[in-house]
């Protein structure tokens, strides 16, 4: 199975096929959670037992790439903080352009997980499925505005090179109308993908089981 699913992330990088679940062909029974242990729902205590209350989703549960933290209570915590602050915090960049970057950043480092995710919750912010599935596979030919494609521009090359970056990466950004505060918001959402894509990429993680149920 996994020689196939290889198979398949090097088809789509040659030929950048949008990402979908249907695309993997996993089912709840050929995967495992992650690759290290994690602490469930049902054995949790303490303070991890207390943020699993707090972070359980309408599906009924907590998701996988908060739980793969299970066994350091305390980075959950951190994460959880830096996630509400960079996704949901007061910010000059709208919430659809913070999920225009997670998906072409997850994207980029093929995070099949965040992918899945955030390209679903572009989907319910734009209600518009040829853009989130053009953003997954080649974000330059997407139907956005001008500013939007040099926010995604600036989102790639800090994903790709990050050692060439320069200086006049961030003028464009000016040049486009993004303010300090706005570059730096950018930024940081960026660098965000850039951890949690490895987190569950790097740990195994798996998507969570109500996804194979749609």
């Amino acid at each position: 199975l996994f020689h196939i699913i290889n198979l398949i992330l090097l088809w789509d990088k040659c030929f950048k096929i949008p990402y979908d679940l249907h695309y993997i062909g996993l089912s709840n029974e050929s995967k495992t959670m992650a690759w290290i242990d994690i602490i469930d729902e049902n054995n949790a205590e303490g303070s991890l037992k207390d943020q699993y209350e707090k972070l359980t989703e309408p599906w009924g549960g907590v998701d996988n790439i908060l739980k793969i933290h299970s066994l350091n209570p305390e980075s959950l915590a951190a994460h959880v903080q830096l996630y509400k602050t960079i996704m949901f915090g007061k910010s000059p960049i709208r919430r659809t352009d913070r999920e225009m970057i997670a998906v072409v950043v997850s994207a980029i480092n093929q995070c099949h997980y965040w992918i899945v995710h955030h390209g679903e919750g572009l989907l319910k912010l734009t209600k518009n499925e040829a853009l989130v599935n053009q953003l997954k596979s080649d974000y330059t030919l997407a139907d956005i505005s001008p500013a939007q494609m040099e926010m995604l521009n600036y989102a790639v090359k800090l994903t790709e090179r990050p050692a060439d970056m320069i200086a006049g990466d961030v003028e464009r950004l000016r040049n486009s109308g993004y303010k300090d505060r706005a570059i730096l918001d950018i930024n940081q959402i960026v660098a965000y993908f850039a951890y949690v894509n490895r987190l569950a990429d790097g740990l195994g993680v798996n998507l969570e089981d109500f996804w194979f149920k749609k």
